[in-house]
């Protein structure tokens, strides 16, 4: 019993030469579960605290959801109910009757039996009998404004209104709901939590609360914000109204009290801790046990010394066995861990320098105090166009090769090297010359030396330029398209203004229809730039809805009868009576059709057919317009879908903004389809879309 209680007394002192190995390893076991057990504890509770605060938020989030949902409901019967009471012809007798009394009182029952707060009957902007005075011009400016169902907030009421009407004749009847404590009653019995109005004037006008930041994150977002408030002890989540004009009309504010999830989370959390102790003791136990069984440590030690001297780091050195191989056995573990450590740790910052290096998208390149290059990244040495063994060890200004500025080189008076070694960093712009080609746009910044050692970022804006440049002759071209049919039409209305009395009715007509072809123009040139702009800055939204491709096309034909008309082209088309519905937005298609015809109709000859036909198959179905025109080469590449791709050929007609086929093909991608445009066997040029079959 003397010599258990010395050993667990060295151990306890750390006196790793006096006591066995089994003793340490039994230690070191007991330590690790402790590690073990205590880190896993200590992350369980916080990760229950965080499902506990994320089933708190889902909650309280549903909940508005629920709200809102029910407000739209809500609106929904309002207008039910308004449409109801237009359709009584009582209503329209005592109004008829001149009654208003009579009709106040009819309005205030009618207003009851719908659960609503005001009833009123107008005619035009004028009321004739209401249940309850409200601020009636905020009433009449939101219908305007929104149709037959509104949300208003009028300026002399603290209370927001839901509203419907429904019209009679010249009558117009209102029925409206108050955003108010019986609203949210209402709302709160559907959620399943507290849910409180906020009308949004009220917030925006009051002073600062713990519900503020919820409430504006909630309209920064402009869908919704949740969040636990920490001085209340609650969850709460803000939903925002608006109205369909994008006015704030109220928030939804949903609140849960945290206190209950807590005590949940709080119980978990003790069970678990118990549940720990207990393992943790077993743990413990095993762990003494399995440290006594360890044995020759001698013979153990022995090998993995052999091994270790051949240069396999990897192996492990024994921990356990006597006290009096405890020195050697530390001192070989030590030195390999070191090794192993100091290794590793070389090898991963150079990977990671190595990887940084690489993978940043500008030029990195490092200089000594003499301004000699001794390191050159993958995109610096593609910059230069040299590589990177020729490039270090020589000066960098003969290597980068600045434009001279009045005849000298920046490298004498304007070196960005040299004013970061004053200022800490610079940053200059320079052209640099390349024997390959132009001169390059570049911006060099230079850091400040360390050891010796001076880094410099390049990056080369040469594209950056053309892009610019680009730009310009985009907005040239466009003046120019929309010159040209301005001036035309400009021509055609001098001639006809100066020959109205004169000229015959042929030629007046001529005149005419050259006007209506240059608006056409001018229209599909202004639409296809706004949607190129749309598309560019992710604006395009597809709503989807299921269509036929029959009334598409139809609809595409009618917007382009008078251009088929002017050239005397014939549309044939096509298209199966059992063609299968696809799912997608029936303008934006309409549009892709347009934009097709549109191109059959200018490149087609004059008097041609333009065929259109459809087909389907288990999960697609296809359209087509052929036209008999000659076709560009650009149809076998590709590229005519390009963005302001156009003709190299001479056109038919004056050349487009070249975003006609980009467009269609934005479209139909953003579809889940595919645009193709080939050359058939017939010799006529086929455009082709592909869509997938409705659901």
């Amino acid at each position: 019993m003397r010599k258990y209680l010395d050993e667990i007394w060295n151990v306890l002192q750390l006196d790793f030469r006096r006591a066995k190995l089994s003793w340490l390893l039994a230690a070191i076991n007991v330590l690790l579960v402790i590690l073990v057990v205590g880190g896993i504890s200590i992350s369980a509770v916080g990760l229950l605290r965080k499902l506990a605060d994320d089933q708190g938020l889902v909650r309280v989030q549903f909940a508005g959801a629920t709200g809102r949902e029910e407000l739209r409901r809500l609106s929904e019967d309002t207008l039910t109910a308004a449409r109801g009471l237009a359709s009584r012809p009582t209503l329209k007798r005592m109004v008829n009757e001149e009654s208003s009394a009579a009709v106040e009182l009819f309005l205030r029952r009618a207003c009851q039996t719908a659960n609503a707060d005001v009833c009123a009957v107008a005619r035009g902007d004028t009321v004739i009998a209401q249940s309850r005075a409200v601020s009636w011009k905020d009433v009449f400016a939101a219908r305007s404004e929104q149709g037959e169902r509104f949300m208003v907030a009028p300026q002399s009421s603290a209370l927001p209104l839901l509203g419907a009407v429904a019209n009679d004749d010249d009558l117009r009847i209102y029925v409206l709901r108050d955003f108010d404590v019986k609203l949210a009653t209402k709302l709160a019995e559907r959620a399943g939590l507290d849910v409180r109005l906020v009308s949004y004037r009220n917030f925006a006008n009051a002073s600062a609360d713990p519900f503020t930041l919820l409430h504006s994150a909630a309209l920064s977002d402009g869908r919704s914000s949740a969040s636990r408030i920490a001085d209340l002890d609650l969850f709460a989540s803000s939903f925002p109204v608006f109205a369909s004009t994008g006015e704030a009309i109220a928030l939804i504010e949903t609140r849960l009290p945290a206190v209950d999830l807590d005590a949940s989370v709080d119980a978990l959390i003790r069970r678990l801790i118990v549940t720990a102790l207990v393992l943790g003791g077993l743990a413990v136990f095993a762990a003494v046990w399995m440290g006594k069984q360890v044995a020759d440590p001698v013979l153990a030690l022995t090998d993995a010394a052999a091994r270790l001297g051949h240069g396999d780091f990897s192996t492990s050195i024994p921990a356990d066995g006597a006290a009096e191989v405890g020195v050697l056995s530390r001192t070989m573990e030590d030195m390999r861990r070191n090794l192993i450590d100091l290794t590793g740790a070389l090898r991963q910052r150079e990977a990671e320098a190595q990887a940084v290096l690489n993978g940043v998208v500008e030029g990195v390149f490092a200089v000594d105090k003499n301004r000699t290059i001794t390191y050159l990244n993958p995109q610096a040495t593609r910059l230069l166009g040299v590589p990177a063994q020729e490039a270090i060890g020589k000066f960098c200004g003969d290597v980068f090769k600045p434009c001279r500025v009045n005849g000298e080189r920046p490298c004498e008076r304007n070196c960005p090297i040299l004013q970061a070694r004053e200022g800490g960093n610079a940053r200059s712009v320079e052209q640099l010359e390349f024997a390959e080609g132009q001169p390059r746009n570049t911006i060099i910044t230079s850091a400040a030396p360390v050891d010796g050692l001076q880094v410099q970022v390049i990056r080369d804006e040469t594209d950056l330029e053309a892009v610019r440049r680009a730009r310009d002759s985009v907005l040239a071209n466009i003046s120019h398209e929309f010159r040209t049919p301005l001036a035309a039409q400009l021509a055609s209305i001098e001639l006809l203004r100066e020959g109205l009395e004169s000229m015959t009715d042929a030629q007046r007509r001529e005149l005419v229809m050259s006007l209506e072809r240059g608006t056409h123009r001018l229209t599909r040139l202004i639409d296809n730039l706004l949607e190129s702009v749309r598309i560019e800055s992710g604006q395009l939204a597809i709503r989807r809805q299921s269509l036929t491709i029959a009334d598409i096309v139809e609809d595409a034909s009618a917007l382009l009868g008078t251009l088929f008309e002017l050239r005397k082209q014939t549309l044939n088309v096509s298209i199966p009576d059992d063609l299968p519905e696809i799912e997608g937005d029936g303008p934006r298609l309409t549009q892709v059709l347009v934009n097709l015809l549109a191109n059959a109709n200018k490149y087609a000859p004059e008097g041609s057919t333009i065929r259109v036909g459809a087909e389907a198959n288990d999960k697609e179905v296809t359209a087509w317009v052929e036209d008999e025109g000659e076709g560009v080469p650009e149809v076998s590449q590709g590229s005519i879908f390009d963005r302001f791709s156009r003709g190299k050929a001479e056109e038919p007609e004056p050349g487009g903004l070249g975003l006609g086929l980009w467009i269609v093909k934005s479209i139909i991608e953003r579809h889940g389809g595919s645009v193709l445009a080939v050359r058939t066997q017939e010799g006529r040029t086929r455009f082709s879309i592909t869509l997938p079959r409705a659901p």
